[in-house]
């Protein structure tokens, strides 16, 4: 009798990376939920729930690598760096989801915080074929973004094995950038890339290798402490409130008014007449009553202080 080849000709090319996979704590099969379809609705989503409950845990037991990251890209920010996320699928939307919420809340200039996904704008809300493989890909999105040594650029990866996530840092590392690995396994492609790897391990998917759920609610997690800690090393704060934020429509005009409000308790009149001083500059408007200065005044004070409104106050 014949023998058969273990591996057949169609499945040759995918078993290194099968094996690969199978190694990967977000691939876990996980035996005792193989009949998860036959519970009552409550029950999967009190199982998904207790699951979503350790994320949080997860990210916790890497504050201080989360931290060291924010603190090297506050400071590479400050000399006028941009902030650079980079990944595929899930954790490309990700990446592009933060950054996307940079400007109307921190009032971040056009550029300075950017999202790159795998296969562009398409790759937001359906699948492009192979970009992910591609370290070329990478390496022309960010060449296309002129990187300097001043700039961050995050991978963000579940697995940490991505092709352009790990090409993007390992791009980035050599011109001098600093860089970020963001994964959900230990000991990753990715973490071994960067000069900050973060690795929040949140073990098996509910669904195997679904890791658009706990990994990427970790991601979420981690992205959300990264840009909003580094924004207020930015002095884009006064205390909790976002002093920066563009009034774009009508309710972040209220909101705008209600944060002068509450960071200097005048009157809505004088809050009024701050605003009209200062073009609707919410930091100026505060210097305006707290300082008691007029608009131009305000703004060299914040212009001398890089933007730092509790600076600009004590200097008074």
């Amino acid at each position: 009798m014949t023998s058969q080849p273990a591996t057949s000709p169609e499945a040759a090319p995918y078993a290194e990376l099968r094996a690969q996979l199978e190694t990967l704590a977000t691939e876990a099969f996980r035996p005792e939920l193989a009949e998860i379809d036959r519970l009552s609705t409550l029950e999967i989503a009190t199982l998904m729930n207790g699951e979503d409950r350790t994320v949080a845990e997860a990210v916790a037991r890497r504050l201080p690598e989360i931290a060291a990251a924010i603190d090297a890209t506050a400071e590479r920010m400050a000399r006028g760096g941009r902030l650079v996320y980079a990944g595929a699928g899930t954790a490309g939307r990700m990446g592009v989801l933060d950054a996307s919420e940079c400007p109307p809340t921190f009032n971040t200039a056009p550029g300075q915080v950017v999202g790159l996904i795998a296969g562009g704008r398409e790759a937001m809300v359906a699948a492009v074929e192979g970009a992910e493989d591609s370290v070329e890909l990478a390496e022309a999105d960010l060449a296309a973004l002129e990187l300097t040594p001043d700039d961050v650029v995050v991978g963000i990866s579940a697995s940490g094995r991505t092709p352009y996530a790990v090409g993007a840092v390992g791009y980035a590392r050599r011109l001098g950038a600093l860089t970020i690995g963001l994964s959900c396994n230990a000991g990753s492609a990715l973490g071994a890339a960067a000069e900050h790897p973060v690795e929040v391990v949140v073990g098996p998917e509910l669904l195997t290798g679904s890791t658009r759920l706990k990994s990427g609610t970790a991601q979420k997690l981690v992205l959300n402490l990264l840009s909003t800690v580094t924004m207020i090393r930015l002095g884009k704060t006064y205390g909790n409130l976002m002093v920066d934020v563009r009034a774009s429509n009508e309710k972040l005009r209220a909101r705008c008014r209600r944060i002068v409000a509450l960071a200097t308790g005048a009157d809505d009149a004088t809050v009024e007449a701050a605003l009209t001083a200062t073009d609707g500059e919410v930091k100026n408007a505060i210097l305006v009553v707290l300082a008691e200065v007029d608009g131009p005044t305000a703004a060299r004070l914040l212009d001398e202080h890089h933007g730092h409104l509790r600076a600009a106050l004590l200097a008074l």
